[in-house]
């Protein structure tokens, strides 16, 4: 499974994709923004994106927006690790249609277990 880590910080990125490394995934790409990120989308193969919301050029938020308007990849699991914890923000990002949602600071436990729901959900569905 590959895996698409979108941060701004790369000191972000790195935890994330350490955290990854830890639960066996190792195929990662990496972008700074939702542009980048769009970039990527077009030229790899990526089975699962994690994006942080809080970034230049192109947000979290507008990123899922143009994934889920992508008939190619509408369906991709996307996960929003974000310090925006405020319910209204997560119902934006839920109305967006990400799959789940990881409030920063978070733990590696956090990261998989959200992870670990939205494959079952794609599993099961």
């Amino acid at each position: 499974m590959r895996f698409l880590v979108v941060d701004d910080s790369p000191t972000m990125r790195r935890i994330v994709i350490n955290a990854l490394k830890t639960f066996g995934y190792t195929e990662v790409v990496e972008a700074n923004d939702g542009v980048e990120a769009i970039e990527q989308l077009a030229k790899e193969k990526v089975d699962f994106v994690i994006t942080d919301w809080n970034m230049p050029n192109m947000n979290g938020l507008e990123l899922t927006k143009a994934i889920r308007g992508d008939a190619r990849i509408a369906n991709l699991p996307i996960l929003m690790v974000t310090t925006r914890g405020l319910k209204q923000d997560i119902i934006e990002a839920l109305k967006a249609r990400v799959n789940n949602y990881v409030v920063k600071p978070f733990t590696p436990q956090v990261l998989r277990e959200k992870m670990d729901a939205i494959l079952k959900n794609i599993q099961g569905a």
